[in-house]
């Protein structure tokens, strides 16, 4: 069945053309480069996975409660849409919201695969090119996870969301290497990480438990790239060209914190869009959800050299000012060993599976031979 079969609301067109600008740049320069990008992409290398492979798809999922997400978690519960709504039409909320929030995931990373080739192409130092190769592999896995979880497990795929459609857009359209991975690294692909580590940390379903440990795993690398990268070229900048930055970092934050309402789906059930902004706007468990949302933006913002006052101001209007002062390392950290503690769960029992299974033909063996005897 073809993506579009599932779509909720099939988009005009399933091709989306973004008219490009800049230079491809190639360095004669092979021998030197920072060894802390070299060493990441020495990382990125060796951590490469199949997920195909390291991921059980064999793990059942109910398409109605694919995250095990509680009801209050939805901004029309207890409210009359909810009261009026059957135990069905409650379930089948859960699964347009999880397919809803994992196809904005979806269509993030293709945009971050995307970007990581542009970085390869026009990013001028070898180092930055080499390390951007491997985190095209990357998001490229990552897209090809989240289509089959979608497709496979919960069988509807919801279209992009307008605003992360805009972000993106303009991502791609600026011709400076920098804002690749400015727009889509640090913005978008830093607000779906804290909301894969939300969700990793709440749901009880071992299936995309799975996915978001080691995608999250993949992502703490790109983001210490980031950090690197455009921390050092932002040395060089002067306080205009910072500014520039700046105010793209704050239309593009607003932006993503509008991204997170999830009207479009409240419409299908029958929500006026401005009623469901409203509730979305009251929900206490929206509100904390989508603060804390932005707790690996606003530390990788400052920590990479755009601390302006206005910047600050806006996040003091967004209520996240005082993330910045949060221990990236430490969350990226945590995420990597999050996914090996699984990766060791996960295979010591079925180490300890395949044993019992060998000592049980042992004893079978040995049961079968004794009448002979």
């Amino acid at each position: 069945m073809s993506t579009y079969d599932r779509y909720t609301n099939p988009p005009a067109s399933l091709d989306w053309q973004i008219p490009a600008s800049g230079a491809a740049r190639l360095s004669w320069e092979y021998d030197e480069g920072r060894e802390s990008l070299l060493a990441l992409y020495q990382k990125g290398k060796d951590k490469q996975w199949d997920g195909a492979k390291r991921i059980d798809w064999e793990l059942e999922v109910d398409p109605y409660d694919p995250l095990g997400t509680p009801d209050e978690a939805l901004a029309v519960h207890d409210t009359p849409y909810w009261t009026k709504m059957s135990a069905r039409e409650r379930a089948d909320l859960h699964r347009h919201m999880a397919s809803w929030q994992f196809s904005q995931f979806l269509h993030g990373e293709q945009g971050a695969m995307v970007c990581a080739a542009r970085i390869v192409e026009s990013a001028p130092d070898l180092d930055a090119k080499f390390y951007s190769a491997t985190q095209t592999m990357d998001e490229a896995r990552h897209a090809e996870i989240y289509a089959r979880f979608l497709q496979d497990k919960v069988g509807m795929v919801y279209p992009i969301n307008d605003n992360l459609q805009g972000l993106l857009g303009d991502t791609l359209r600026d011709s400076r290497w920098d804002m690749p991975y400015l727009g889509m690294q640090v913005l978008i692909e830093g607000l779906a990480l804290a909301a894969f580590g939300l969700i990793r940390d709440l749901t009880d379903k071992p299936l995309p438990k799975q996915i978001l440990a080691y995608v999250m795993q993949d992502e703490a690398r790109h983001v210490a790239f980031g950090r690197m990268a455009l921390r050092d070229y932002y040395r060089e900048l002067s306080d205009a060209e910072l500014r520039e930055r700046e105010e793209f970092v704050i239309e593009g934050c607003y932006l993503m914190r509008d991204r997170l309402k999830a009207v479009e789906v409240l419409e299908n059930f029958g929500v006026p869009r401005t009623e469901a902004d409203d509730l979305v706007e009251r929900s206490e468990f929206q509100r904390i959800f989508r603060k804390l949302l932005f707790s690996r933006i606003v530390p990788c913002v400052k920590d990479i050299g755009l601390w302006g006052e206005r910047l600050q101001r806006a996040y003091a209007d967004m209520g996240v000012f005082e993330m910045g002062d949060a221990n990236l390392d430490l969350l990226m950290s945590q995420d990597e060993e999050i996914a090996e503690e699984l990766d060791r769960q996960r295979f010591a029992a079925e180490e300890e599976a395949r044993a019992e299974e060998v000592a049980e033909a042992i004893r079978q063996g040995a049961g079968e031979e004794e009448p002979a005897a």
